[in-house]
């Protein structure tokens, strides 16, 4: 079992910048690809970014692509997603996954943490 807990979430003005955090617990990240998704009207979570357990193939969603960068860190069992040229479109809970391969469909996935809350301002 993995234990995921996001943080580094806030409230910024657009054009800036936050990067978020989600630590793992329980066993190690090292053998899991990692995601990031965020709520998405009318549908189910909304991939952001994945990467491979080895930190390579990083891929993103066209909507954040070259302002979104993901990356881990496996000796603190930590990711990231920093987050730059933030817009209000990007306003969501951000939660991060652990699954076995990367992919972008929330069912590929099988821990989830609870979500940390972006807020972008207009």
């Amino acid at each position: 079992q993995v234990q995921l807990v996001e943080s580094g979430g806030g409230l910024v003005q657009a054009g800036g910048s936050l990067r978020l955090s989600c630590a793992a617990s329980g066993r190690t990240l090292r053998s899991y690809a990692m995601g990031w998704f965020r709520p998405a009207p009318g549908k189910e979570r909304e991939f952001v970014a994945t990467i491979s357990w080895i930190g390579g193939s990083p891929y993103y969603a066209d909507s954040v692509k070259g302002r979104f960068t993901i990356s881990r860190d496996n000796a603190k069992n930590t990711v990231y997603l920093q987050m730059n040229s933030l817009n209000p479109e990007d306003t969501a809970v951000y939660y991060c996954a652990a699954g076995r391969g990367t992919a972008v469909t929330e069912r590929a996935y099988n821990f989830w943490g609870q979500g940390t809350q972006v807020t972008v301002s207009s």
